[in-house]
């Protein structure tokens, strides 16, 4: 017994030495793939497509940036932003109409429920739209 605590000690002794150990990005291998669905409304173009599908980690699904919108999403991470978070209530926008494009994004990104609304109704909308581009299309009608 007092040898196994001895080797105890010692190895944990050895580990604290050696420095800590890069961290393991277990969480995204074991978490499913990132799948959102985009679904919209009154953008103005009839040749777009009202809804979309987007895998990514690995990329997939109809939408037709899959790619870019991926990436985008994947900057937006490493600048430490969330993509779709709503406008703060108190925030103040300017007074701009946009056009009456509206979307929705529901599903799963970085292993939480996504479930948010877009619109183009003032400036703070107009931008959060406009920073999600490629994963929304342009909203400009």
């Amino acid at each position: 017994m007092l040898r196994l605590a001895a080797f105890a000690v010692t190895s944990a002794l050895a580990a604290a030495a050696a420095g800590p150990l890069p961290p393991l990005p277990l969480g995204r291998l074991l978490a499913s793939p990132d799948r959102l669905a985009i679904s919209m409304t009154a953008t103005g173009n009839p040749q777009l497509k009202r809804e979309y599908q987007l895998e990514c980690d690995p990329v997939g699904g109809d939408h037709p940036q899959r790619e870019r919108a991926c990436a985008r999403l994947d900057q937006l991470a490493r600048e430490g932003k969330d993509p779709f978070a709503a406008v703060a209530p108190d925030q103040i926008c300017t007074t701009q109409d946009g056009g009456p494009a509206t979307a929705r994004i529901s599903g799963s990104w970085r292993g939480r429920t996504v479930d948010a609304t877009f619109r183009r109704t003032n400036g703070c909308e107009i931008s959060r739209w406009d920073k999600l581009e490629p994963l929304l299309p342009s909203g400009r009608s």
